[in-house]
This record gives C-alpha cells, structure tokens and sequence, in this order.
C-alpha cells in the first residue's frame, strides 16, 4: 500500500499539488486521472522519487520515501516497476534483452535463470514468439507489452504505469487494460495507473483519483463515477460524445425505474 499524506509541491512560487491526501490500495488497479496540467505527473513523479515534495509524506507501507537514505531509496526503488507512455524499450537490443535488462542490472540469479524468468514475463504478456525481434520490428501495442514484461520481470511490489494507451488504438488498449489488471491481481501489486482513457478508467479503476488544478477534487470506485454529484468530475468524464449518452442513459433509469411485473 502507498499512502500519501498532505503534499504539497510547488515550483518555485507556483502550487502545482495542494494537500493531497490519498491511498493506493494492494492488489487493485488505483486509477489518477484529470485534465492535463492537473497536476497528476507531478503527483507520480512525487510518488516515485522524480521529484521531491515541497512538503508531506509518501509511506510505502508505512516507510517515508521522502525521509529515506539515498541507499534505502535505491533499495525501494528495486521494488518498483515502470511502463512508461512511449515504452521506452532500447532499439539496439531484442525483445528477451530489453526483458533481461533489469534482472541483468539488479537480481542476482546466474544468466540461466535470468533467461528463464525473462521468457516467462514474454510468455506472460503472450509475446514468447516475438523474443529474437528488435523493438523496430514490432508494433507499438506490442512494444507496451514488452514494456509491461520488462515491468514485472523483478516480482514488483508496485507498478507504475505513465499513460499506458497512449497512441494504441481501442482494441490494443483493452488488451493493455486487462494484462494490466490480470498481473494487478496475480502478483497482488499495488499498480498506480496515469490515463486519459475513459475506457480504462470505467473498465479497470477499481480505486480512481481525480485531480483538479492541484486538488484532489474526488476519489471513488468506476461504478461511483456515473452517479458523482461533482461537476467537475462529470464534465471530465463525460467529455465525449459516447460518455454523454451513457450519463443519458443511466439519468433515465433513475427517473424511470424498471417496474417489476
């Protein structure tokens, strides 16, 4: 579990995260949306030791990231996984090597169970195939997938995903969506999620986060979302067409309740 407790940062004389209060819960898919310059990249940023807190506290089950030792948080960070939004997987290596990388950079097993564990994450991600290609040579959903593989490759205990979806098209990021929430569940890591994608957020945000202008305007389930009173949330969410005609839809139901026979 993560828990974030009064932050604030700021830039210079600028508030970018106002007293933020918020707990990331194991094993589920904890969601951080809101528009751009929220503030919620700055939030993660915080959250993984990017940036420092002007003040407040990240526990990482009950440990202060920001009071830590610089060995500690090196320790720490060797509990953390990362995907980030544009896979960033290294050109001049394979598939299995951009797998490998951490393991080779931080376990300490021999080569042989370095490639066996590598191939499993590639099996997991259903990419076992593709391991002699160059990230060149795949397409992008492929590459987050790598990139999701390289994640998990040191057992995570938290997961972080920076805009997972982004430049995927809405079947590739339903994929990305379920793997993520499947490996949530199967490892019981505590995945933070940053996203744009409304079909993420009402598929998979089992803990959401909603950031407005450096607040943390809202906090719910997926299936709260739908009945929020908060404007703001509803005008975020429901800023496409589709999402307009859901909220209709269910606005409907409730002044027109199924009668039962």
């Amino acid at each position: 579990m993560i828990e974030v407790r009064n932050l604030y940062k700021s830039f210079e004389d600028k508030e970018v995260l106002h007293d933020i209060n918020a707990v990331f819960e194991n094993g589920k898919t904890n969601l951080i949306i809101g528009q751009s310059g929220s503030g919620k990249t700055v939030l993660m940023k915080n959250l993984v030791g990017l940036l420092t807190p002007t003040s407040g506290e990240v526990l990482y089950d009950g440990r202060d990231f920001v009071k830590m030792s610089k060995r500690e948080k090196i320790m720490l960070r060797r509990e953390m996984g990362m995907i980030f939004q544009s896979a960033a997987l290294f050109d001049s290596m394979s598939v299995l090597e951009n797998v490998m990388f951490p393991l080779d950079m931080f376990s300490n097993m021999n080569y042989r169970e370095r490639l066996r564990r590598a191939r499993q994450c590639l099996d997991r991600v259903n990419l076992k195939e593709a391991q002699k290609k160059y990230p060149g040579e795949i397409s992008g959903g492929m590459q987050k997938r790598v990139a999701i593989a390289r994640a998990i490759a040191l057992n995570p205990k938290y997961l972080f995903c920076d805009e997972p979806n982004s430049g995927l098209d809405p079947k590739t990021s339903l994929m990305i969506d379920e793997l993520l929430s499947s490996i949530t569940k199967e490892y019981n890591t505590t995945t933070i999620i940053n996203t744009h994608d409304m079909n993420s957020v009402m598929g998979i945000g089992e803990n959401i986060i909603f950031i407005h202008k450096g607040n943390k305007d809202w906090q719910g389930r997926s299936d709260q979302i739908m009945e929020s009173t908060n404007k703001r949330l509803t005008d975020f969410i429901f800023a496409s067409d589709l999402l307009k005609e859901m909220r209709t839809v269910v606005n409907e139901q409730h002044h027109h309740p199924t009668e039962n026979p």
